[in-house]
């Protein structure tokens, strides 16, 4: 999957926040030639399959980039505020995730415990809000299963998004414990592309969440770079969302 240049970026991001743009407004707030801005349309492959042109000419995302996140309900499995979340029982959750899954195509094959890997995952979340006491959260979006799958150009997966005001946390969960190089890099890698998608307003913050392990918080260099990834078990992460968010500090 190619990584968008800077002024694909600024393109998608234009789309994704208006409701509705036309190729020489662009052409327009970038201060670049509308031809130029033409021939990129079509050709940058995250606008080709995450944007369109309507019958009035006017660029449109399927994925906003502002609370709520229009559209990406489309490309995941279950999609929420956590109010909502926090008030369905797990069966109703569950029976929801699965329908959300077929929609997307993704293979529900049972054989390796996926279902106890859904559960797994949730009662994780569930206990990260209750840890979280009297935030105000109740509108924070939850993602499961993001499966963002368009022809051969554009593919991100994440098992759980947790979106805030200014954050996504995309969480990778392994009922695992201990950490695995391979793992690690599977959970940085789609966080350039959500980047992408969530665009400038948005700090995208991958981990990865071993559910197997406790006590766990810690940082990892991850294999072939300088960057850090933190690695946590599912009852330490509250402590990565106070990291960012700065919880204990108020």
């Amino acid at each position: 999957m190619r990584y968008m240049n800077s002024i694909e970026r600024k393109m998608y991001s234009l789309i994704c926040r208006n409701d509705g743009i036309k190729a020489r407004d662009i052409a327009k707030q970038l201060g670049m030639d509308k031809t130029e801005i033409n021939r990129l349309l079509y050709a940058s492959p995250f606008i080709h399959e995450l944007c369109y042109c309507d019958t009035d000419f006017n660029w449109r995302g399927l994925i906003g980039q502002s609370h709520p996140h229009t559209g990406l309900s489309d490309f995941c499995g279950y999609y929420a505020d956590a109010a909502r979340f926090l008030a369905q029982s797990e069966e109703e959750w569950l029976e929801e995730l699965k329908k959300g899954c077929r929609n997307i195509g993704r293979n529900l094959n049972d054989t390796r415990g996926l279902i106890h890997s859904f559960l797994d995952s949730a009662h994780v979340i569930k206990a990260l809000f209750e840890d979280l006491g009297e935030t105000d959260y109740f509108d924070w979006e939850i993602c499961f299963e993001l499966r963002i799958k368009r022809a051969r150009h554009v593919r991100i997966y994440a098992d759980v998004l947790v979106i805030t005001e200014d954050k996504v946390f995309s969480l990778e969960f392994k009922m695992k414990d201990k950490i695995d190089p391979e793992e690690e890099l599977q959970a940085v890698k789609y966080a350039p592309y959500l980047d992408v998608i969530f665009g400038d307003r948005y700090d995208v913050i991958p981990a990865l969440v071993l559910t197997g392990a406790e006590d766990l918080y810690t940082w990892q260099e991850v294999p072939g770079s300088t960057a850090e990834l933190p690695v946590c078990s599912g009852d330490m992460l509250f402590n990565l969302f106070d990291e960012y968010l700065g919880f204990l500090d108020r």
